[in-house]
């Protein structure tokens, strides 16, 4: 699932004049806005406009281009060609079911009238789901917190939801030490504060975690030595990292040699399955796939017996969700507790400029798992050249991924990802897209009927 990005110093595109655009502005523009009107500018996130008018996003940190927006057209490019001055192709990948009718059931489970083509079997096409499950029960909230009693905000959490400034660490050992940045991933993804993949780099969705800790813990951790760190990892579960045995299951598949772009392709394909035992290893144990290498340097990760270093995440989260955000600005869904306490908050892609993601508050139809994926131009978007329906089979490496919560707004939802490396730093046509293993601890704690407020 890693995509290759092209590297280019932004310097290179950027217009010199500063008249054109104001980098600065454009930040504090695309903020996060909490229930109480604060503003909190989106870190590590730059936008500038070229000499063509394409609006381009990269990564303050590493100046990788991320997208860019085709002006007029709308067109937005995710994977960006060796040579950027060629034509780009069309979008490779996108998120809108197609529009239909809602069942009465919480789970797609039976033939559905929404034009989805869920399969019956939530299984079909894949490996059965491991016991601990993607679809847990729901339980009540953690009685041995790791951390101080969470901050209890109210019974109206859209007027008394408490807010923070975002954190923006100044901890020398975030930029030096891939170690120690890998480390305090893994805690706040123990803690249900994603980061995003594990890749031992600090970047706006490490930042964007750490303010959901200050809210849900009334913690400021950016400040830790590396001994504080380790003490706090083994308060929640133990060392960052853990020896795995990599397991026939693990190696046996089914793997694809590669994912098309073309959607008619994608369509001859029997599952939208991982390319190789690598990638699923590394969304098992919510890692990049280059910093598992980097970590596990000469493994052959096709052999069982191997043992390899992998991230220690912990157990799912399954406390049940009443209320959930979908902040445009900060890119990022939150979820709440019944008293309004933060429980999860998720890096999240949400919608573009071109297909912006809905407005207001919407609720949750219905929960799939690995669903297939009805492609259909007369609703929704054109792919490329296709122009017929076309019906993508189930698998993490399909358009929605491997999890699929229907909306009351038809056509939208909140869903997987092939390519988790590009959550919160890339565009959406519209629908909230998370990582896979976030979206399936997020559809163990949610229901039909459960609200999904949209932040401008």
């Amino acid at each position: 699932m890693s995509a290759r990005h092209y590297k280019v110093s932004t310097r290179s595109i950027l217009i010199a004049s500063a008249a054109t655009f104001f980098a600065n502005a454009a930040l504090a523009q695309q903020s996060t806005r909490f229930p109480n009107g604060q503003a909190i500018p989106l870190a590590g996130i730059g936008i500038a406009i070229d000499e063509a008018g394409r609006k381009i996003t990269y990564d303050l940190d590493t100046e990788e281009i991320i997208s860019i927006e085709i002006p007029r057209s709308g067109q937005i490019i995710t994977n960006i060609p060796e040579d950027s001055s060629r034509r780009i192709a069309a979008p490779q990948r996108v998120e809108r079911a197609p529009l239909g009718q809602p069942e009465s059931s919480d789970f797609a489970t039976a033939t559905p009238e929404f034009d989805e083509q869920v399969p019956e079997d939530p299984n079909f096409g894949r490996e059965q789901l491991p016991e601990d499950g993607t679809m847990q029960s729901v339980v009540p909230p953690m009685e041995n917190d790791p951390f101080a009693q969470p901050q209890r905000v109210g019974p109206e959490p859209a007027d008394e939801t408490q807010t923070a400034a975002i954190v923006k660490p100044d901890n020398p050992n975030l930029n030096t030490k891939p170690e120690f940045t890998a480390k305090l991933q893994i805690l706040l993804d123990r803690l249900g504060l994603s980061p995003g993949v594990i890749d031992g780099r600090n970047g706006s969705n490490v930042r964007k975690a750490m303010t959901a800790l200050s809210i849900k813990y009334n913690r400021d951790l950016s400040s830790l030595s590396p001994e504080e760190l380790d003490a706090e990892l083994e308060s929640t579960g133990g060392p960052a990292f853990l020896t795995y045995t990599i397991t026939p299951e693990d190696t046996n598949g089914p793997f694809v040699s590669a994912i098309p772009v073309d959607y008619a392709e994608k369509a001859k394909l029997p599952a939208m399955s991982y390319t190789s035992a690598l990638e699923a290893l590394a969304e098992k144990f919510h890692m990049d796939e280059n910093y598992m290498k980097k970590l596990n340097p000469g493994v052959d990760f096709s052999r069982a017996g191997t043992t390899i270093q992998v991230a220690n995440t912990g157990e799912k989260i399954k406390t049940k969700i009443f209320r959930i955000e979908a902040d445009k600005g900060a890119e990022q869904v939150r979820a709440y507790d019944e008293l309004g306490n933060l429980v999860v908050a998720y890096p999240a892609t949400i919608g573009s400029t071109a297909t912006p993601s809905p407005s207001g508050t919407v609720t949750i139809e219905r929960i799939a798992l690995d669903p297939n994926y009805t492609y259909n131009p007369k609703i929704n978007f054109t792919q490329g050249e296709n122009k017929s329906v076309l019906t993508i089979p189930p698998g993490p490496n399909g358009p929605v991924g491997n999890v699929w919560l229907a909306l009351s707004k038809p056509t939208y939802g909140i869903h997987g990802t092939p390519d988790p490396s590009k959550i919160g730093k890339s565009n959406s046509h519209g629908c909230v897209r998370l990582t896979n293993w976030d979206a399936q601890e997020l559809a163990g704690m949610v229901s039909r009927g459960v609200t999904v407020e949209f932040l401008d």
